[in-house]
């Protein structure tokens, strides 16, 4: 028996659909076969996946578990190419893959800058975003009377006030957008994985230097001043590493977030017509939304630094540990024996959907603030909105981190 086999024999296994065609069945198989579960990735990499709440924030708040991907072992040893199809989800130089000192260093520059109060200054032009699009809404139907309401809302909706907060030029909003979709997919061929991760940088670089000419209300600006100020505040890997978390985690997330409330509202007509009866459950739906359906079905990685037992396992060191937040919204320890219902008036209990402890997500208030913008008045400007498709019938999205559906066909219905 090889050390492999020895610290995994008896412990259940699960192969991951790189396609992400059922999410939520997936989350449930990984509940059933256990707290710690052996998965199998694309390309044949093996990783741990830890399904129950309490033990997922026991472990992100272990000191012995590092974020750094330099301490995967299997990385190390060369034995992970940089066309892995999930190699840009992991092999970044950002305040995501950084712990301890050099973690803090990157976050506070980007929490000196994005703000609560940046955050909540955007409110205005969040709200003319949506305006907008919601007007548009009836001129983009099909010749069905549908309107895909994640490519005419949802995705435009964060991609245009990310792009704005970081100063991204509007001739470059194209391709950083196709960039930004790659980042997410499992089902490229290293090829594209390859291509895409050279694009995205080179993208970014050039959005970095020209911020660096033309100064802007920013935050691009304002992290290319902290780091004139402080040279060894910031390399311009880390820089440019930066910008794609926060570009990246920030459209997907609410991208995501936005299309899967629409949709649970959609199928759950009495927990609609309860928030429509009170304006005060908008932020419920919100945080139902997240735990229920996380926009962010599995993330990686964490790697223990020595070995560790959790759940009665041991993890090996230098072994790569994924955060199924599909999996452990729908805990019944924590979430009770009615976690797989959509109820927006149950008792918030705390989820996991944006992280836990120092690697919290940064761009959480952003994304709750579109979001609870966006909704309300969706359902206020067009109460008559029904889905126009069997809801079994929606696409997922081909990745096993993103959660949500392709497209989104709607009928909108008379206007208020």
């Amino acid at each position: 028996m090889t050390a492999d086999q020895a610290h995994t024999s008896g412990v259940p296994h699960l192969v991951l659909d790189p396609y992400g065609r059922d999410h939520h069945g997936e989350a449930a198989r990984l509940r059933e076969r256990g707290p710690v579960v052996r998965v199998e990735l694309p390309g044949d990499v093996t990783a741990w996946s830890v399904a129950r709440h309490d033990l997922l924030t026991q472990l992100v708040m272990d000191p012995r578990i590092s974020k750094d991907w330099h301490n995967w072992g299997a990385m190390q040893r060369g034995e992970i190419p940089d066309d892995w199809p999930l190699i840009g989800m992991v092999k970044v130089t950002n305040m995501v893959t950084a712990d301890g000192a050099e973690h803090r260093r990157l976050r506070k520059l980007v929490s000196q800058t994005f703000t609560a109060r940046r955050v909540e200054e955007l409110r205005p032009r969040t709200t003319a975003i949506v305006d907008r699009l919601l007007d548009e809404l009836p001129s983009h139907a099909e010749s069905d009377g549908t309107v895909d309401l994640r490519r005419h809302l949802a995705y435009p909706v964060p991609m245009q006030v990310i792009s704005d907060l970081f100063g991204i030029p509007e001739y470059e909003r194209p391709e950083l957008r196709e960039a930004v979709d790659k980042i997410f997919r499992s089902d490229l061929d290293p090829e594209e994985v390859a291509a895409n991760q050279i694009a995205v940088y080179q993208l970014l670089a050039r959005v970095v230097e020209l911020r660096g000419r033309e100064r802007g209300d920013d935050l691009t600006s304002a992290l290319v001043t902290a780091r004139e100020a402080e040279p060894d505040a910031l390399t311009q890997e880390e820089l440019v590493g930066t910008l794609l978390v926060m570009l990246s985690a920030g459209h997907e997330t609410t991208l995501s977030l936005i299309v899967n409330a629409v949709r649970a509202l959609l199928t759950h007509p009495g927990q609609l017509a309860l928030v429509r009866s009170r304006d005060d459950l908008w932020p419920a739906v919100v945080e139902e939304t997240l735990r229920w359906d996380a926009p962010i079905g599995n993330f990686p990685f964490r790697y223990p630094t020595e070995d560790i037992e959790i759940g009665g396992v041991v993890i090996p060191a230098g072994e790569p540990i994924m955060a199924p937040y599909s999996a452990v919204g729908r805990d019944t320890a924590q979430h009770g024996p009615d976690a797989g219902s959509f109820d927006v008036t149950r008792e918030q209990e705390r989820h996991l959907a944006f992280g836990h402890g120092a690697h919290t997500c940064l761009g959480a208030p952003l994304a709750r603030l579109e979001a609870g913008i966006a909704l309300p008045k969706l359902f206020a400007r067009y109460p008559g909105l029904s889905l126009g498709a069997d809801p079994e019938t929606l696409a997922p999205v081909p990745s096993m981190f993103s959660n949500s559906v392709t497209t989104l066909p709607v009928r909108l219905g008379p206007e208020s």
